[in-house]
C-alpha cells in the first residue's frame, strides 16, 4: 500500500484502496522495469522509490504484474449503482460517512459532479440508504454547489455528535442511477448469462445510439424477462443521454464441477446456469480454459483435456459456449465467451478435465524409455492409467525435441522405428503435435489411443542429460529447482536449503552467482515426485549431486515447500 500511495499521488488520483499483485488487471507486455519496489509512501513519483532493477533478471514475468486501485475520495454505496447511495469519504486510509444534519441539494450537487454522475435529484438524510460504519468524517457540510470535490467544501469537522442513523445520501440524475441489482438479475437471466457480477454506469462499454429509455425500471428480480417489470415515470429525466448508458457484467454461469472421476479434481466438466446443470461441448475447451477451471476449483493446474470415454457421457443440457481464456484468470467468468453451433455438439463430445490436484494426475502424461539406456530406447507414456507404447507416425523433430527435454536428456540425436519385435496386445498412443519449444508433452495437443498393430513403435536417442533445471520464470537462470532422478523430473524440499546450496546450482547451470535461495514455491508448486530433502552443500561443489542430501520420503514434504533459485547471470 505504500507503493500504491505514491502511484495514486503521482497520478493525482487520491488515496490507495488496493494494491493487487499477480496480474490482477491482466498481464502486461514488454519490459518489466522495476522489481521489489520499496517506497516509504512519501515520495512524489514512483521513480523516487528504491527497486532492485529490471524484473526479468530475477525471474519475474507478466503473471506477477502489480496493480493499483485509487480513490478520489468519495463514493456512493448501497443505492444499486455507483450514482446513488450513502455518501462515504476516504480519509487517513479509512472510509467513513457524512452526517446528514444540514445536508442539502448543493452538497449533493458537488458529489454528483465529482463522480461524473450528472445533476443531483435528491439529498436524503437520516440513513435513507442504510447506516454506515466507522468514522463520521464530516459534519454540517456547507457547499456553495460549484466546488469540484466534496473535500473543497466547508464542514465543522468530525461528526462525533451524529450517529449512523443520520448518514447523508445522494441520488444523481443519471439514468444509470435508476438501474439496480434487481433489474440486473432479470437481464442476466433473460440472456441466459447467470447472475450479475457488476452494474456499470456512465457508458462503461461505450455510448449507444438511438432513443434513451428514461423511465425507471422497478423489477422485483424474479421476472423471466425485463418486459415483465413495472416501470415508473416519477423520476423521468429530460437530461438523460448516451453518456449515461447502463453497462452490465453477468457471471455467465453460477457454479462449475468435475464429475464421474475418482475425486473432485478430475471428471466430466459441468457448469450450472442458474439452477440447471449441463455438460460442455469439447470443441469449446482447451488447456487454457482447463487451467482456469482447475484454479477455480482449487485443484491446481490442468494436466489434460480428455474425451468422453474417460468420464462417460452426461445427460440433460449441453452448453455450447467457447471459452477464450488466457490461462491466468482465476474464474471462468473472467474469460471471453462466444457461441458454437449447438447442432455440432452431443453428449458424445462432452469435455473432461484432469487437474494436477487429482489422484489421476500423479502418473498421467509421464514418459519413460525402455529397452535401451537412460536416454535411449522405446518410448512409453502413462496414458489412461497404464503404460502405453508410442507410435512413430505423426512424430517429427519438434515432438522428439520436447520428449528429450521432458526426460532431461538434452537434444535429439535421432529417432526411428523400434528394433523391438515384441508384440503388444494393449493400446498404443499417437497424435501429438508440438511446436518444439514446450517443456512437456502435456503442453502439446492431446494423445489419441490407437491399436498397436496400426503402426511402428517409436525409438529415440537423445544426447547427454541435463540433470537439474530451473523452471517457471521464462528463463534458464531463475525458477523452481527440478532434478532428474529415477526416470522423471521432480522437485527439491526447502528443509535445510540455504544460499550455499543455491550457489552450487547456479554454478552447475553456468548462471553466475546466486542472488536468492530460500523462496519456497515462489515460481509455483511443482508436480509429481519431490526427490531431494535436507540438501547440505559446502558451496564449492561443481554439482548438486556432490553435496550431501537425503531422498525425500513420501509425505515428508509438500509442493508448497518446493525450492526456488534466482541466479545473477544468463546462459
Amino acid at each position: 500500500m505504500k507503493d500504491a500511495a505514491v502511484v495514486c499521488r503521482e497520478l493525482h488520483c487520491g488515496e490507495p484502496v488496493d494494491a493487487p499483485q499477480y496480474g490482477h488487471f491482466g498481464p502486461g507486455s514488454g519490459p518489466i522495469w522495476m522489481f521489489f519496489v520499496e517506497c516509504s509512501g512519501s515520495e512524489l513519483t514512483l521513480k523516487d522509490c528504491g527497486s532492485s532493477g529490471r524484473g526479468e533478471r530475477y525471474g519475474c514475468n507478466h503473471g506477477y504484474d502489480a496493480g493499483v486501485t485509487c480513490s478520489d475520495g468519495v463514493r456512493l454505496v448501497n443505492g444499486g449503482s455507483r450514482c446513488a447511495g450513502r455518501v462515504e469519504v476516504l480519509q487517513d486510509g479509512q472510509w467513513g460517512t457524512v452526517c446528514g444534519v444540514g445536508w442539502d441539494m448543493k452538497d449533493a450537487a458537488v458529489v454528483c459532479r465529482e463522480l461524473h454522475c450528472g445533476e443531483a435529484v435528491d439529498a436524503p438524510q437520516y440513513g435513507h440508504f442504510g447506516p454506515g460504519s466507522g468514522p463520521i468524517w464530516m459534519f454540517f457540510v456547507e457547499c456553495s454547489g460549484s466546488e469540484s470535490t466534496l473535500k473543497d467544501c466547508g464542514s465543522r469537522g468530525r461528526g462525533d455528535y451524529c450517529g449512523h442513523g443520520e448518514d447523508a445520501g445522494v441520488t444523481c440524475s443519471v439514468c444509470d442511477a435508476d438501474f439496480d441489482q434487481q433489474d440486473a438479475e432479470v437481464v442476466c437471466r433473460e440472456l441466459g448469462c447467470g447472475i450479475p457480477v457488476e452494474v456499470l454506469g456512465s457508458a462503461a462499454f461505450g455510448r449507444g445510439e438511438g432513443q434513451v429509455w428514461t423511465e425507471e425500471l422497478q423489477c422485483r428480480g424474479t421476472e423471466s424477462e425485463i418486459t415483465f417489470c413495472l416501470t415508473s415515470s416519477s423520476l423521468k429525466h429530460s437530461d438523460c443521454s448516451h453518456y449515461n448508458d447502463v453497462g452490465l457484467t453477468c457471471s455467465g454461469h453460477t457454479e462449475a464441477r468435475l464429475v464421474n472421476g475418482p475425486d473432485s479434481c478430475s471428471g466430466r466438466v459441468e457448469l450450472q446456469y442458474l439452477s440447471e446443470w449441463g455438460t460442455v461441448c469439447a470443441v469449446g475447451w482447451d488447456m487454457r480454459a482447463a487451467d482456469v477451471l482447475c484454479a477455480q476449483l482449487d485443484c491446481g493446474s490442468a494436466v489434460a483435456v480428455v474425451e468422453v470415454d474417460w468420464f462417460g457421457e452426461g445427460s440433460g443440457h449441453i452448453w455450447a459456449d467457447v471459452f477464450d481464456c488466457q490461462g491466468n484468470e482465476t474464474h471462468l467468468s473472467q474469460c471471453g465467451i462466444s457461441s458454437w453451433s449447438r447442432a455440432a455438439c452431443s453428449h458424445k463430445h462432452d469435455a473432461g478435465v484432469i487437474c494436477n490436484g487429482s489422484s489421476v494426475a500423479f502418473h498421467e502424461g509421464r514418459v519413460r524409455l525402455s529397452g535401451g539406456s537412460e536416454c535411449q530406447g522405446e518410448v512409453e507414456m502413462y496414458f489412461r492409467q497404464d503404460w502405453r507404447r508410442v507410435l512413430l507416425d505423426s512424430w517429427s523433430l519438434s515432438e522428439v525435441s520436447v520428449l528429450c527435454r521432458q526426460l532431461g536428456c538434452g537434444s535429439v540425436l535421432n529417432y526411428r522405428s523400434s528394433p523391438s519385435t515384441t508384440e503388444h496386445k494393449h493400446m498404443c498412443v499417437t497424435g501429438f503435435s508440438c511446436s518444439g519449444s514446450e517443456a512437456h508433452l502435456g503442453n502439446c495437443s492431446s494423445a489419441q489411443p490407437v491399436n498397436c498393430s496400426s503402426g511402428e513403435q517409436l525409438y529415440i536417442t537423445c544426447s547427454v542429460p541435463r540433470s537439474i533445471r530451473l523452471v517457471g520464470s521464462g528463463g534458464d537462470c531463475a525458477g523452481r529447482l527440478e532434478v532428474f532422478h529415477s526416470g522423471s523430473w521432480g522437485t527439491v524440499c526447502d528443509d535445510s536449503w540455504d544460499i550455499e546450496d543455491a550457489q552450487v546450482v547456479c554454478r552447475q547451470l553456468q548462471c553466475g552467482e546466486a542472488l536468492s535461495a530460500h523462496i519456497p514455491a515462489w515460481f509455483g508448486p511443482g508436480t509429481g515426485s519431490i526427490w531431494l530433502n535436507e540438501v547440505e552443500c559446502e558451496g564449492n561443489e561443481t554439482s548438486l549431486w556432490n553435496c550431501r542430501f537425503q531422498l525425500c520420503e513420501e509425505g515428508e514434504c509438500g509442493h508448497q515447500e518446493d525450492v526456488g533459485v534466482v541466479c545473477l547471470g544468463t546462459v
